[in-house]
């Protein structure tokens, strides 16, 4: 890592200035600059925050100096490169034991799943296809995405003791995990009959079944929680535009947009708040946070000093610490204030293509 031979006293300078207490009035969160693997890629971007576990841990991607783009780890003020498995790679999902999955390109130039654990990266393979992505993990080391058949298909998997199993589809030819809870039930998007939309599906003791909730208005699923909340997006066929939801107990809760439009519920914690993306009338995304019955755009609750936008929130934890994605290409940690260290403490602490292939149907994550 770039900073790994910095003296002690240097790094700790840098990381207190990446880390900035947000205590001024109206602020809520402190943010963390993860920084990145050394370099950047398209439009400046260097790194790209995309999942974090109740440690408050973070997997993504990064650019290094060369240009190349590997999945990363980040925990306890340190960004960790984890290699690939020949080609560029992203990680997509953690669990609280820092496991991580995502895909990572191979040197015939195809993609598959990984898992990463104990240092080891493992490609978990396809089901005869040359694709394959991971998307979700649980703390049982279950993963769950989508993975190639050879008749150039992609259906949902789930990843279990060394074994990956077909979920099938709703009835069309595609289909794709993105989160897994505790219990090893999984939601995502599948193609239907005869349609090439897709309709939010929740797979649970070995069945896959549509949510049903949205009037066969398509829509999917992106994060589930312990308690079998769902969130995700949906569109709303007058008006043109995608909303984020929020699902439980067969209800449906529409979470609202900034303006624009467009909203996607991107992840969830067992609080049943929800992050994730909606859209601003000038087309511009902003960062959401949904909690007690109301969309709250991140940027309002961060030090305006910082001179940051959040464009997206991905996960969020049960601390309520959230990953996003924002200005300067990089990614950030929101620390909620009132259980962020004090200045000082902190400063000792520190001292011391693939699934979109399934798509056109289905909302890319970054």
């Amino acid at each position: 890592m770039a900073a790994s031979r910095r003296s002690l006293a240097s790094l700790t300078v840098l990381l207190l200035l990446r880390s900035v207490s947000a205590t001024a009035a109206g602020s809520s969160y402190n943010v963390t600059d993860l920084g990145s693997l050394g370099g950047s890629g398209v439009g400046g971007v260097s790194s790209a925050g995309q999942a974090i576990n109740n440690s408050g841990q973070v997997t993504g991607s990064s650019y290094l100096s060369n240009g190349t783009q590997d999945a990363f780890l980040y925990s306890n003020g340190v960004m960790t490169d984890l290699g690939s498995l020949g080609g560029p790679s992203a990680g997509q999902a953690i669990n609280d034991s820092g496991q991580v999955t995502g895909y990572s390109g191979l040197s015939n130039g195809t993609s598959h799943a990984f898992l990463y654990s104990n240092g080891v990266m493992t490609d978990l393979g396809t089901f005869g296809g040359s694709s394959s992505g991971g998307l979700g993990i649980n703390d049982a080391g279950q993963v769950t995405g989508y993975a190639g058949l050879s008749n150039g298909t992609s259906h949902a998997f789930l990843y279990s003791n060394g074994v990956m199993v077909d979920l099938g589809t709703l009835g069309g030819p595609y289909s794709g995990g993105t989160g897994i809870n505790a219990f090893g039930e999984v939601v995502g998007s599948s193609t239907v009959f005869f349609s090439s939309d897709s309709d939010a599906f929740l797979y649970s003791s070995g069945v896959m079944a549509g949510l049903g909730a949205f009037g066969g208005a398509p829509s999917a699923g992106q994060a589930i929680n312990a308690s079998g909340q769902i969130t995700g997006w949906y569109y709303l066929p007058v008006s043109g535009t995608q909303r984020a939801f929020l699902y439980g107990d067969g209800v449906i809760t529409d979470l609202g947009a900034f303006g624009g439009g467009d909203a996607d519920g991107l992840g969830i914690n067992d609080a049943g708040q929800v992050v994730g993306e909606s859209i601003l009338p000038n087309g511009s995304p902003r960062a959401f946070l949904y909690s007690n019955g109301a969309m709250i755009d991140l940027n309002s609750l961060i030090n305006p000093s910082l001179g940051i936008t959040l464009f997206d929130a991905e996960g969020i934890n049960n601390l309520g610490q959230i990953v996003a994605n924002g200005t300067n290409g990089r990614a950030y940690l929101l620390t909620p204030v009132s259980s962020a260290p004090e200045p000082s403490t902190f400063a000792l602490l520190i001292a011391a293509p693939c699934f979109m292939a399934l798509v056109g149907w289905t909302r890319r994550r970054n």
